[in-house]
Parts: structure tokens; C-alpha cells; sequence
């Protein structure tokens, strides 16, 4: 069981307050309703699990080939790069309950001590302890998200590379839900039945979703106050490091944030646990220079990018290799400050860690959160294991 950091008052039970004023007293156990789930990183995840526990049906829907999210990994010849969220912390008890049901799927990374750099490298202040621990899941990042997904993809009820476009009434049932969703070919799939829909995606994508349905909702207004950042991330690997009498490049540190305007995050992938022992690194550029080089040639910001790694820590080899990816939603910098939206008139919800922040605990407890509410308002008399 990972140890938790004791959370403030405030992040233990988060509640929404959209979905407090506006979802009634938990009543009489009612029928198994059909929920469809759009997006399958981990607070899509945590939420269809939750509902399904509660009995109830859901249909997940994920635009990508692959489940996770932010958790997304990379694979090269010489070991896995996590492209996206580094590691999480364990601050919310229900977050290490559900840690605790996937035993071995995640490790401590002894990455307590980040540097802080300045934009040449050096280090600009001393690395705070902390007794927080940081961890990563194993042997790569979305393995954790994996291995919650698996009952659904078992039971056939997550489609990957399932586009969500449209969504709207049923033209056969005014009550209920319909979607329209394009294969990663183009074919067009509509999906009807669901007494609810909810959104588990970046605020953006997710309003624009409304919008394009010309849905009414409280929503919409709530979550254009929610800011998310863009980021460049470049993943490295120096095969040559391995040679005898070599062991790593550059720096001793394992992990840092940096003021160099162009990074703003760098981790050497390799001293995770489990991981390929190649000398991998994972850069992060900050969230204003992305933003500014948000439509720039991948060459050019490849080349800036590399030019300021060997700023930063030192290392001019060449690497054996190199790859880019484009974060479009990467970090929220103004949060919802509620843990999930609830619209129990119409049935639509929205999740995600920009409800409360950018961790990945912030996912989890949003995607929790919306499935309690929803389970506030549908009771089932009926119980499943996810």
C-alpha cells in the first residue's frame, strides 16, 4: 500500500458545487442506467469503473489506439520514454485504495529531490526534502490505466480509435442520449440508449464537443474559465552511454525544473524503476514557449529544443535518438476549482484533472467524484466488480 501525504481539508471530499444545487436526494434504488464515457485517460477511466461497481452500464469511447491519456508512453528501440505526466503522489485515500487493488503495477521513483535550475544549468536552488513520495507506474507509465481498463476492454464495453463528434437526443427516445462517433478510417458509427453522457477530456475538446452538438448547458460557460497549456516534449536516447566505463552523460541529478525560457522540465528516463537502464531523457519546454511555438515546424522546434538540452545539462553528443511530441492540453494553469461538472437535468457530466488541477490524482478524484454523483442521483440495486 503506498503511503499517503495528508491532503488539505479541502481536497479530501471534493464536491461539486454545480452538482450539489442541482442533483436531488438519493432515493429509491432505481434500474442499471447507460452511461456513455468520452475519453479513456484515467479520470475517464476511474469513472466508468466506479459507475460499473455501482451497477451500472457504460460504454467508453476513446479517440486514440490506446488507453491512458496523459500517462502515454513512447516506445523506441532502446526503451520506453513517458511523454506525457512524469509521476503522481498519493494524497487522497481513495486514490491509494484503488493503487492498492493493482498490486505491482507501480513503484517508488527516488526522484524526491529535484533540482531547480537556472537557464544555464547550474543548480539555482538546493532541492527541498520532501516525505512525499513520488511514484511511476511499471514497467511504463500507462500501465496503470491499462491495467484499470482491462475489465472494460474485456467486457467489450471501451472502443478505441473511436472518435466522439456529435452527440444529441434520441430521435426514438426524447429521454435519452445519442453519439456519433468516426473510426480512425472515417467510418461513422451511432451509438443510442444512454440516459447520460460524460465528457472525461481536456475543458477545450470538451466544450467544443457541446458547441458542435448545439447542447444548452451550464457547462459550457463553466468550463471556458479553464486555462490548459500547451507543451513540446522531446524524448532522447544515447545508446553509446553504455558502453564500459560509461554509464550516464552529463548530470548526476536525476530530475529538474528549470528557468531556462525554452525548458521548464527534465528527466532522465532511465534511473525510473524498471525501465530500460539505455540513457534515455524526457524534455519538457515550458508552457510560454510552447504556446509561442505552438504551430512551428516539429524541425525547428526540435533543433531549438535539443540546442537548449545541451544548454541546460551539459551533454553536446549526438543522440541515437530523437523524437517530438505536440501536448495541445498539457497543464491546466487555471483549474475549474470543482472536482466535476453535473448537469442532472440533462444528464451531461465533465471530469478531468482540470477540474482541480493538473496531477494525476486530480484526474482520479474528478473522474470518482462525477461517478458518485451520478450514482447520487441513479441508485442501482445491483453490484459488479470492475
Amino acid at each position: 500500500m503506498p503511503p499517503r501525504s495528508p491532503a488539505p481539508a479541502s481536497r479530501r471530499r471534493p464536491t461539486s458545487a454545480a452538482s450539489a444545487a442541482s442533483t436531488p436526494e438519493t432515493g429509491t434504488a432505481t434500474a442499471p442506467r447507460h452511461f456513455a464515457v468520452i475519453g479513456a485517460g484515467l479520470a475517464g477511466i476511474a469513472c466508468a469503473r466506479t459507475l460499473v461497481q455501482a451497477g451500472h452500464r457504460v460504454t467508453v469511447f476513446e479517440k486514440t489506439d490506446r488507453v491512458g491519456g496523459r500517462t502515454a508512453t513512447h516506445d523506441s528501440p532502446f526503451g520506453s520514454f513517458d511523454a506525457g505526466a512524469q509521476y503522481f503522489t498519493v494524497r487522497d485515500e481513495r486514490f491509494g485504495q484503488a493503487l492498492d487493488t493493482v498490486p505491482g503495477v507501480f513503484r517508488p521513483w527516488s526522484a524526491n529531490a529535484v533540482r531547480v535550475l537556472d537557464a544555464t544549468g547550474r543548480v539555482s536552488a538546493a532541492s527541498q526534502p520532501t516525505n512525499e513520495p513520488h511514484w511511476v507506474a511499471s514497467p511504463v507509465m500507462d500501465a496503470l490505466a491499462q491495467a484499470w481498463a482491462q475489465p472494460l476492454l474485456q467486457a467489450g464495453t471501451l472502443h478505441l480509435n473511436a472518435h466522439v463528434v456529435r452527440i444529441q437526443r434520441d430521435r426514438l427516445d426524447a429521454g435519452q442520449w445519442q453519439v456519433h462517433a468516426e473510426s480512425a478510417d472515417g467510418a461513422q458509427q451511432v451509438v443510442a440508449g444512454f440516459d447520460g453522457v460524460l465528457l472525461a477530456q481536456p475543458a477545450d475538446p470538451a466544450r467544443a464537443l457541446l458547441d458542435a452538438s448545439a447542447l444548452k448547458t451550464p457547462l459550457v460557460a463553466a468550463m471556458a474559465n479553464v486555462v490548459t497549456a500547451p507543451c513540446w516534449t522531446l524524448m532522447l536516447a544515447f545508446p553509446q552511454a553504455v558502453r564500459p566505463g560509461l554509464t550516464t552523460l552529463g548530470p548526476q541529478w536525476n530530475a529538474a525544473r528549470s528557468t531556462h525560457h525554452r525548458i521548464a522540465w527534465l528527466a532522465r528516463e532511465s534511473s525510473k524503476p524498471k525501465r530500460s537502464s539505455v540513457e534515455r531523457w524526457t524534455v519538457q519546454a515550458s508552457p510560454a514557449w510552447s504556446h509561442e511555438h505552438l504551430e512551428d515546424d516539429s524541425e525547428r522546434v526540435q533543433a531549438k529544443l535539443l540546442k537548449a538540452f545541451g544548454e541546460v545539462t551539459g551533454i553536446r553528443a549526438e543522440p541515437g535518438y530523437v523524437a517530438l511530441r505536440r501536448w495541445r492540453y498539457a497543464q491546466t494553469t487555471q483549474p475549474l476549482g470543482e472536482s466535476h461538472l453535473w448537469d442532472s437535468k440533462t444528464g451531461i457530466g465533465a471530469c478531468g484533472d482540470w477540474c482541480l488541477g493538473h496531477r494525476l490524482e486530480d484526474a482520479f478524484v474528478s473522474g470518482l467524484e462525477l461517478a458518485l454523483a451520478v450514482t447520487a442521483q441513479f441508485p442501482s440495486p445491483q453490484a459488479a466488480v470492475a
